[in-house]
């Protein structure tokens, strides 16, 4: 057994109530080490023969939660939600910060396997070996502060009831969805906590097709044996030195970032990315700061960082909303994406989205393009059920988010997500709504925009990424640079916090890798064997897609269509993307990871790699 693993994973069975324990051969560990990786060969190797065929909302999709070797010692835990996404029909590997990974791997399990669907609500309560499947019809419907309150004290007492010589019990961790996840809205999150998300993907929406509320996790155990405790503790401590020298993120977090994207670099979506540009300086940290902070540090297990705050409005209107206070994406999507440029407006939105178990970013994104299409009268008032969604509007904004987490009216079509709801109000309304929707093969852009330059994804990043929109998994040429979803797939695999390595030496995180595991691994070898296979096989996955989604590189290897309209206000005024620059860097990217002109991985490189059955199952696109 490699150092740093628990060594077993669960794999439970919704449909048989059948739970195992089961093993992975240390080659399989040492080549997709965990997270992301491990999740990506386990769902080819159990579904890529039939992957065109898997409905991602159907029994035969598989759910996963996957810790990887670093989780519990590299500062800032986080699990890693990954499956069939409805989102893009490929492979997504979301993560989330909080307890729940360390849990799981304290009471013996390095990951969750969850196949089948229940035949009522259930949920899963892990305490070390002892795993049970249990009723949650009384918490299916509630919201997630309802959800973590129930089901928290329910669980503390059968600990408390069952082993009484521990006295009062420390609450156990938790994964759980919504009401949006409950009735499969493609916009749902994994939440933890009461506003923590692994929101890419719409994995949510697949939890809640395998009626399956929540997972609990308490684990007495220690964590694995590591290869080198000293060199371990010498490297947490680098770590944390680092990061407590970084004043400004550990006071401000990415929630700096809500006025500084849109004023200084022009990248912020403004009324669904129509502007990037603003300079409200209503909406800069310090107004948040001042007035809707209630405790201003707080963080996850073994965090340094510590970037979390907790904010509530106090007066007015929206007085008694709380959450974290909203980072840098929620104040974009939920704040200036909408038009909002007040603290108390996106707290009271961010509030409702988190309590509803929707994504901020992916419902951010859809409720942006309802309102443009509002705004320029294709859909109308009657269409909305009465709803009047103006730019500023956080009321009729909330209102919407609603009927779409209950699919309820205009809901239920909006349900289905920016790329599906363009596509059917296209058809509706006989015109090419498309041209609106801010997305990538089905999922969200992340709030960072291309056009000016001088945000940090590149023009090709959401074009050619295997996860879409996705802001934290970005194409980037070269390879081994640190924003390349390739070196970025390291921190979801061996699954940690990435906020914490900011300006940490890049070899760092690969000696933890060795202290932990005992395994050498270079940054060259990740990135050019380890990540690139994983990449290969995401890709695959991708333009497999199915039953009901097929992506043509040709078609869909490109950005939003707004991003190629100049920018019309701000600094950067009339800049774009320079469409021969882009196919120009695309095709450098292709050549760079082995695909050919097509964007299909090459043959030879999947021999190499050693995928040749996946070079198999691509026959069909080339």
């Amino acid at each position: 057994m490699i150092f740093g693993y628990a060594g077993k994973f669960l794999e439970i069975n919704l449909s048989t109530r059948n739970v195992k324990e089961i093993k992975f051969d240390c080659e399989v560990l040492r080549d997709y080490v965990g997270g992301r990786g491990l999740a990506t060969k386990i769902l080819w190797d159990r579904l890529g023969s039939k992957w065109e065929t898997i409905d991602p909302l159907g029994p035969r999709n598989i759910l996963l939660f996957l810790t990887g070797p670093l989780t519990g010692f590299f500062p800032g835990a986080r699990i890693c939600v990954s499956g069939k996404s409805p989102q893009s029909g490929g492979v997504v590997g979301s993560t989330v910060a909080g307890e729940f990974g360390v849990e799981l791997k304290c009471a013996g399990y390095d990951g969750i396997i969850v196949v089948g669907e229940a035949e009522k609500p259930v949920y899963v309560f892990i305490k070390d070996s002892r795993v049970e499947i249990r009723d949650a019809r009384y918490v299916w419907g509630k919201d997630a502060k309802q959800t973590v309150t129930l089901l928290t004290k329910e669980c503390r007492k059968l600990l408390k009831k069952r082993f009484p010589c521990y006295g009062e019990w420390k609450e156990p961790a938790m994964l759980y969805i919504g009401p949006a996840g409950e009735n499969k809205v493609q916009t749902a999150i994994v939440a933890a906590k009461w506003t923590h998300a692994a929101g890419y993907g719409g994995y949510g929406a697949v939890m809640g097709s395998k009626k399956l509320k929540a997972v609990v996790a308490k684990g007495t155990g220690p964590l694995p044996e590591v290869a080198d405790m000293e060199k371990v503790k010498q490297l947490m401590q680098a770590v944390c030195k680092d990061v407590y020298e970084n004043e400004l993120w550990r006071r401000w977090g990415t929630g700096s970032a809500g006025y500084e994207v849109g004023a200084k670099t022009s990248s912020e979506p403004i009324r669904n990315w129509q502007e990037e540009w603003h300079d409200e300086k209503s909406f800069g940290v310090d107004k948040f700061e001042n007035r809707v902070w209630i405790k201003p540090y707080w963080g996850d297990f073994g965090c340094p960082t510590t970037c979390l705050k907790i904010a509530m409005v106090k007066t007015g209107r929206f007085k008694g909303a709380i959450t974290d206070n909203p980072d840098y994406e929620l104040q974009a999507y939920l704040g200036a994406n909408l038009g909002i440029f007040t603290p108390e407006a996106n707290v009271f939105l961010t509030s409702l989205i988190d309590d509803l178990g929707l994504c901020g970013i992916q419902t951010g994104n859809l409720l942006g393009f309802v309102a443009e299409l509002f705004q320029r009268e294709i859909l109308t008032k009657e269409d909305l059920d009465g709803l009047e969604p103006k730019w500023g509007d956080a009321e009729a904004f909330a209102a919407l988010a609603r009927k779409i987490a209950f699919r309820q009216g205009i809901g239920d079509l909006l349900a289905e997500g920016t790329y599906r709801a363009a596509l059917k109000i296209g058809e509706m309304k006989n015109v090419d709504v498309l041209q609106y929707a801010v997305q990538c093969k089905g999922i969200g852009i992340g709030a960072h925009g291309i056009r000016s330059g001088k945000d940090y994804p590149e023009i090709i990043s959401y074009a050619c990424s295997v996860q879409g929109g996705d802001h934290t998994s970005i194409a980037c040429y070269p390879l081994n640079d640190s924003r390349s979803e390739l070196v970025m797939a390291f921190n979801d695999s061996a699954v940690y916090c990435y906020f914490n390595i900011f300006g940490i030496p890049r070899n760092l995180k690969f000696e933890f890798y060795k202290a932990v595991t005992g395994l050498e691994l270079s940054q060259e070898e990740w990135v050019n064997t380890k990540a690139l296979r994983i990449l290969q096989l995401q890709r695959a996955m991708l333009l497999l897609g199915g039953p009901n989604l097929r992506w043509n590189p040709k078609i869909h290897d490109e950005n939003p269509a707004r991003f190629y309209e100049p920018l019309p206000s701000g600094p950067y005024t009339g800049k774009t993307v320079d469409r021969a620059k882009f196919e120009e860097d695309k095709r450098q990217y292709y050549e760079a990871v082995g695909w050919d002109e097509n964007g299909i991985p090459k043959s030879e490189v999947l021999e190499k790699l050693g995928l040749k059955d996946v070079d198999k199952a691509l026959e069909k696109t080339r």
